[in-house]
């Protein structure tokens, strides 16, 4: 994943009353950001008082310490993606006084939980690559800034209701897991949900109708069947787009007009269908 750069509009700085640790890089243009990226680095470097941008990613460290950024409180993006850290070797509250953290990157990592109590200014989560299988309905408790959620490629099983609080949520990634099932109570606010290569074969009536800003819905791969479809199921007026191509459908589900996209290839569906004359349907018969 690519880390953007933090701002540039912060003015040039004199020499600060603190020392970058050895191991890193500290432009003296942005008195704020520390780059210790890439450099085989098996241990978390001290953090100085001031910094908002820290990158640790693509290196060998194994656990954060409790503690290791109680220091940091002025942190807003903290990259921590492509090393080896593990839940076991987490101390349990490591993020708990970054009330400011905005962006949490740790995907390719060895986590088998959430990490957690998290900040309440969490704007963006990254966990996909781990190795999470559970998620509580309380692990993402109080997080209602949180606008994007990546936990694709995972082994989770259960989610429950654990998005329903995300009032901000406009992104769900949930793609490459093992869920049975869709998540109980998606936010109102969500926009893109992606379930692609789970093992889903049933949508409850009206699931979608909760989340009336939802335009873009990614089911492809799943074990999806007209039985586990209610004839309501995917009538809503806001989605734009929607992939259900690679599931064990017969007939093509009713869809409403206002659908643009409509991805049905790797199916079972023969015989008449429905008039989709509205839309562009790939991977229908002829």
């Amino acid at each position: 994943i690519q880390i953007p750069s933090p701002p540039s509009h912060e003015e040039p700085t004199p020499a600060a009353p603190w020392r970058c640790p050895q191991e890193c890089d500290c432009p003296p243009n942005f008195s704020s950001a520390m780059y210790c990226d890439t450099r085989n680095l098996r241990y978390l470097p001290f953090v100085p008082s001031r910094m908002k941008y820290v990158y640790f990613q693509n290196n060998l460290i194994t656990s954060i310490q409790e503690g290791a950024f109680d220091n940091a409180t002025e942190l807003e993006w903290l990259a921590l993606h492509n090393n080896q850290i593990s839940s076991e070797k987490m101390g349990k509250r490591v993020f708990g006084k970054l009330q400011r953290l905005e962006r949490l990157y740790m995907n390719n990592n060895n986590l088998t939980r959430l990490p957690g109590p998290l900040p309440r200014s969490l704007r963006e989560l990254h966990l996909s690559y781990n190795q999470i299988s559970k998620v509580p309905s309380n692990a993402l408790e109080g997080l209602e800034n949180l606008t994007a959620l990546y936990l694709s490629h995972n082994f989770i099983f259960e989610l429950g209701a654990s998005l329903k609080g995300l009032k901000s949520l406009i992104l769900a990634d949930l793609s490459y897991n093992n869920l049975r099932k869709v998540p109980d109570g998606l936010p109102a606010s969500l926009e893109q949900l992606y379930l692609e290569y789970n093992y889903i074969n049933a949508i409850p009536d009206d699931y979608f109708q909760v989340s009336p800003r939802l335009l873009y819905v990614r089911m492809s791969h799943n074990s999806l069947t007209n039985q586990g479809l209610s004839s309501n199921t995917f009538n809503s007026s806001s989605i734009l787009e929607l992939d259900l191509s690679y599931n064990r459908l017969q007939k093509i589900p009713r869809v409403n007009t206002n659908l643009e996209n409509l991805y049905l290839q790797g199916n079972q569906i023969n015989g008449e269908q429905q008039d989709l004359g509205f839309l562009r349907v790939l991977g229908s018969p002829e």
